[in-house]
């Protein structure tokens, strides 16, 4: 519940206020008074008269009426607050910055209780408990520094944790970036992450607010919610990037499955932000050098040009480009006779010893209007060329001034987008200021640059929220579903019927206690086969697998021996087919629904576990973005004269998989390992499905 109170208060009212700045009721008032609040401040404290200038009320019950309450007491305290300032001083919104609520004991927790439920019966706002404060151009409600530069087009920052704020603010100032909003929620009672995305996505207005946010999450308690309004905001404009903590898992735990083994809240996390279009971070370093570059213009192609006066740098900005599937192209071979030739006119105009072949390198010696010249030539000159990254350092023997000119006046001219590397950030503190305080960023390290921008160009916009039909029989699948009477893996023969209600193709097999019919059927499709132990779960681990049976009497073999392993039923025999095996799995996550997995297949899914993952219905946008981050795409997509695989198919069968099991929640757990494909086809080999009812 986000009100005019919260973020515009006419009137604030900080209880605990204090002379001493190093304690947060003392900066909280300082930070407030500073930020140049022009409302009305009050101030409660028993044994002050005075508080950095400003007369104080010794109770509550002595104050005005007011729009919104800081507290900084005593958690026990904060209850009876509340109730009284919402009830006799027409409070509607609450800042609690104190500690010891529910993230500590029970009893802390009962009194979280009691402030929501009277928040709720007034329609009061409530951020907080156990956090670092609000913070927007109308006031300053934190008890943190730094505070940063604020302006209507800076960037919304949200965090669950009010000390990772602070410093991912450390890391933002440090780079330059500006502030529209920074929201601590702390215990989230009433306002959570989904919440304030909520509430930016209902009122967003494209010339008014800031189009980019970044989140630091520490749990996604309504994932949905997430989704929507991350998914529509970015529609709208917006660009989200976040960091998702506490995913991975401690420990391992046995798993019946290859799905049930990689899986995790990580892949959920992971299938979530890619749904949604959010960038996902990993670090404060990178989810503030991806704010940096939502704050340039948008990047439209994948080809750098790199002009630096120091060579090794700019190397190894090619490789981290290169590495994150960026380009940087040659200016002289493999271009285009006007990039070449402009290239050989430009060389003409620097140092001898300047190399021009990108990077381009005119030298330490080279000057403020050759850098100009450069950066004139990337804009208008080197058609092959969509953004330019400058790295500009000193080794201490000049002054960087004029030089940050030409780069602050090149940046407002030019239609690419130019990157600035300024790494000097002690030898030319002063210039580097100055630049920055002309409004713009400054990426100190060139390789947490590519690596951030890798991140951006792999992520995929929204998934359009239309579910894709196409191909899938949902009556007959639920006719399949509710046939299944026990909890479990069900049968190969029901596998096969729920792969067919999703228009999989699955290589012909049989399963039989009849060697008689099994030779037969081989017979039928054609020797080679292959035979498999039915019932043990991991065939392979207990000899159930048999490969490149030729002859009905090498099969008779195989069947007699398989029949003897413990817990085996029956033996399964398929026809022998060939081709690059791939994977794909699902796993039902609360809250989350279904996580799709895909990759390579075989042995690899769990040596390497090179998978990508998606949440559940899946559109095409998102199965081709799966598999194209994978590590082994080289495979996929062909290699050293290797044919690749019919990818459309793949990701054709990504999708229709994730659309069955939108309509099949009692499925906890499905692996298809592997598939076998080629550049015609994909076919299902084996598979496994778990079902709960």
């Amino acid at each position: 519940m986000i009100n005019r109170e919260l973020l515009e208060p006419k009137s604030i009212v900080v209880v605990g206020g204090s002379n001493n700045v190093h304690k947060p009721g003392g900066s909280i008032v300082r930070n407030i008074i500073g930020g140049g609040y022009k409302g009305c401040l009050y101030i409660v404290n028993p044994k002050e008269s005075e508080v950095q200038g400003i007369k104080v009320h010794h109770d509550v019950s002595d104050i005005p009426p007011a729009d919104l309450a800081v507290l900084v007491v005593a958690a026990k305290f904060c209850p009876d607050y509340v109730d009284y300032l919402c009830r006799e001083k027409g409070v509607r919104a609450f800042v609690i910055i104190s500690a010891g609520f529910g993230e500590e004991t029970p009893e802390g927790a009962a009194l979280e209780k009691r402030i929501l439920d009277t928040c709720e019966q007034y329609g009061a706002a409530l951020i907080g408990p156990n956090c670092i404060g609000l913070l927007n151009r109308h006031h300053h409600s934190v008890f943190t520094l730094p505070i940063p530069n604020l302006n209507a087009k800076g960037v919304d920052f949200v965090s669950g944790s009010g000390a990772t704020a602070v410093f991912i603010l450390e890391s933002a100032v440090a780079k330059g970036l500006q502030f529209n909003s920074v929201w601590s929620i702390g215990n989230g009672k009433q306002i959570g992450i989904e919440g304030v995305l909520q509430y930016m996505d209902e009122h967003f207005d494209a010339e008014r607010d800031s189009i980019v946010k970044l989140l630091y999450i520490e749990n996604i308690s309504n994932p949905d919610k997430l989704l929507f309004h991350a998914s529509n905001l970015i529609r709208k404009g917006c660009r989200i990037a976040a960091i998702k903590a506490g995913s991975s898992e401690s420990g391992s735990r046995a798993a019946s499955s290859h799905t049930g083994a990689i899986a995790s809240s990580d892949s959920a996390v992971e299938a979530l932000f890619r749904k949604a279009g959010i960038v996902r971070c990993f670090s404060r370093e990178e989810l503030t050098t991806v704010g940096c570059i939502f704050t340039l213009p948008e990047l439209k192609g994948r080809n750098f040009a790199i002009v630096t006066h120091a060579g090794g740098p700019g190397v190894m900005l090619t490789d981290a480009l290169s590495k994150g599937g960026l380009n940087v192209p040659s200016l002289i071979s493999d271009a285009s006779s006007d990039v070449k030739a402009a290239a050989v006119e430009l060389k003409s105009k620097l140092f001898p010893g300047s190399s021009v072949a990108n990077p381009i390198d005119f030298l330490a010696t080279g000057t403020p209007e050759q850098l100009g010249t450069v950066i004139d030539y990337c804009e208008k000159r080197f058609d092959n060329i969509d953004a330019i990254a400058v790295i500009y350092g000193t080794p201490g023997l000049t002054q960087l001034y004029e030089a940050y000119d030409v780069l602050d006046r090149k940046i407002r001219e030019c239609r690419k987008p130019i990157f600035p590397v300024l790494p000097s950030l002690h030898t030319a503190g002063p210039e580097v200021a100055e630049f920055l305080a002309k409004g713009h960023v400054n990426f100190s390290d060139e390789v947490t640059l590519a690596t951030a921008l890798s991140q951006i160009m792999r992520t995929p916009q929204p998934a359009p929220p239309e579910v894709q039909l196409y191909g899938i029989d949902i009556p007959q699948l639920h006719k399949v579903i509710t046939g299944i009477t026990d909890n479990g893996y069900v049968s190969p023969q029901t596998v096969r019927q729920i792969l067919s209600c999703a228009g999989i193709p699955l290589v012909p097999e049989l399963v039989s206690t009849s060697k008689d019919e099994l030779t037969a059927f081989a017979s039928k499709v054609g020797f080679p086969v292959v035979a498999k132990v039915v019932g043990p779960v991991h065939k392979s681990d207990v000899g159930g697998v048999a490969l490149n049976i030729r002859t009905p009497e090498h099969l008779a073999l195989e069947f007699d021996r398989m029949m003897q392993i413990p817990d085996a039923t029956a033996v399964m025999v398929q026809k022998m087919i060939k081709g690059t095996e791939l994977f794909i799995g699902a796993k039902y996550e609360e809250r989350f629904g279904h996580v799709v997995l895909c990759g390579l297949g075989g042995i690899f899914v769990e040596v390497l576990r090179d998978v990508s993952s998606g949440l559940a219905p899946l559109s095409y946008a998102e199965a081709y973005s799966m598999i194209h981050s994978l590590r082994g795409y080289n495979i996929i997509k062909g290699t050293r004269g290797q044919k690749g695989i019919n990818e459309q198919r793949y990701a054709e069968i990504i999708v229709r998989l994730s659309t069955l099991l939108r309509f099949a929640t009692e499925i906890k757990e499905i692996d298809i390992n592997p598939l076998l494909a080629d550049a015609d086809n994909v076919v299902a080999v084996d598979a496994r499905i778990l079902v709960e009812k």
